[in-house]
């Protein structure tokens, strides 16, 4: 309040000054150009002065904010849009999670159009349309959510992928995920969905190319790495034979085989699933001998209990080695359950009924087994020793089968 005071008293002194001077004297303007002149005081001059000043600011002012009202109006519109988007939206979604899909296809759809996002928007969309088998709409939808968003190119890729594995276009999905590796080398989620694809297309030529890049980006857990790599390279070493010609020799499928097994990784070929796949291949082939010295040679490299029985099963080209050699292991494993029951069936091969026996007996201790069980209560019966073989069985009935439910009571033993 005091400064406006102070303010009012300067211009009043600063009027009555220029009031004063005006009085003293008006002064005098000539202004002339060609035949045209005009003649006015001093002080008339700057009072026409400031009232133009003071015009021309006011139409610079006015022509300046004319477009105002325009840009008030377009935000408002944009707010409205806004607002009518997220609605529509947020209904859309909800629409989508209780799986009523054609009114979310509709609702998600029309808020794209005023979404200042509409790649989410259409990507909504194209999968609701994708619940109702309607192809067209969702490719329709895909193409949209390309268009509004271009640099979104791997997100829209990704959705159409997986509609069209969920589809069963194996091929078109295929196409898809390799234009997208070379767009995103490193996105986890395109390797894992390159991989089921493989495995829908049972490619395992493929696939197998592919396991080293999965794992070194460490797109899977390791276990799942490993199941994945187990199952790839079983199927590699069946499709060595099965896809030659009917007319192949033996000669000539062993020499497949025998290549898609030294193609294996170091890692693989101690795995005992593959190992086993390996040598009943060898078998089926009629090469017993050479399975059983690959075993034995595995075996030797790194002890493993599956293999040890596995090699007590095959038929080597000399039964009294084999015995042997699977002796010299005794050494070193005398309380392998595995290795009793192998020496036992490898006994039996040499006709050591005795020593079979006791090698069953042995293996038996260590591990009670029903495999074990019946491979002694057989030889017991071929050596006419039925009671004694029945004596077992019922000693060892749990191993048969277990969890049997608890037998009835006579009332007497009851009470």
């Amino acid at each position: 309040m005091k400064i406006l005071f102070l303010i009012l008293l300067v211009i009043l002194g600063a009027g009555a000054f220029v009031g004063e001077l005006m009085i003293q004297d008006s002064g005098y303007v000539l202004i002339a150009y060609n035949q045209t002149t005009i003649e006015t005081s001093l002080w008339v001059l700057l009072v026409a002065l400031l009232i133009t000043f003071i015009l021309l600011h006011w139409i610079i002012n006015v022509l300046t904010h004319t477009k105002l009202p325009t840009t008030k109006l377009k935000a408002w519109k944009d707010h409205r849009n806004h607002l009518i988007s997220r609605r529509k939206t947020l209904k859309g979604l909800t629409s989508l999670s209780e799986g009523n899909w054609a009114q979310a296809q509709k609702q998600l759809a029309q808020a794209a159009e005023r979404s200042d996002l509409p790649l989410v928007n259409y990507l909504a969309a194209a999968r609701a349309a994708h619940e109702q088998n309607n192809e067209q709409a969702t490719d329709e939808l895909l193409q949209k959510a390309r268009n509004s968003t271009p640099e979104a190119e791997v997100t829209v890729a990704i959705s159409q992928a997986e509609i069209q594995l969920s589809r069963g276009q194996l091929e078109p999905c295929l196409a898809t995920l390799l234009r997208l590796r070379t767009l995103a080398p490193k996105n986890t989620y395109i390797m894992k969905l390159l991989k089921d694809i493989y495995l829908r297309l049972n490619d395992w030529q493929a696939l197998s190319k592919f396991i080293p890049v999965l794992r070194k980006h460490q797109a899977l857990k390791d276990e799942e790495l490993t199941q994945l790599s187990r199952e790839c390279y079983s199927q590699l070493l069946n499709e060595s034979i099965s896809k030659l010609p009917i007319e192949t020799s033996n000669e000539d499928r062993l020499r497949a085989l025998g290549k898609a097994w030294s193609d294996l990784p170091s890692e693989l070929s101690r795995d005992e699933d593959l190992v086993q796949r390996y040598t009943e291949l060898l078998v089926s082939l009629g090469a017993e001998g050479r399975a059983e010295q690959n075993l034995r040679d595995l075996i030797k490299r790194n002890w493993n209990e599956q293999l040890v029985n596995l090699y007590g099963r095959l038929s080597g080209e000399n039964a009294k080695k084999q015995l042997d050699t699977a002796r010299g292991w005794l050494k070193s494993h005398d309380d392998s359950p595995s290795l009793q029951l192998t020496l036992g069936r490898l006994s039996m091969r040499n006709q050591h009924w005795g020593q079979a026996v006791k090698y069953f007996e042995h293996s038996l201790e260590l591990n009670p087994s029903s495999e074990t069980l019946a491979e002694l209560a057989r030889l017991l019966r071929h050596l006419g020793d039925g009671e004694r073989a029945q004596a077992l069985l019922q000693q060892n009935l749990n191993l048969v089968a277990s969890g049997l439910p608890e037998l009835p009571m006579p009332e007497q033993e009851k009470a």
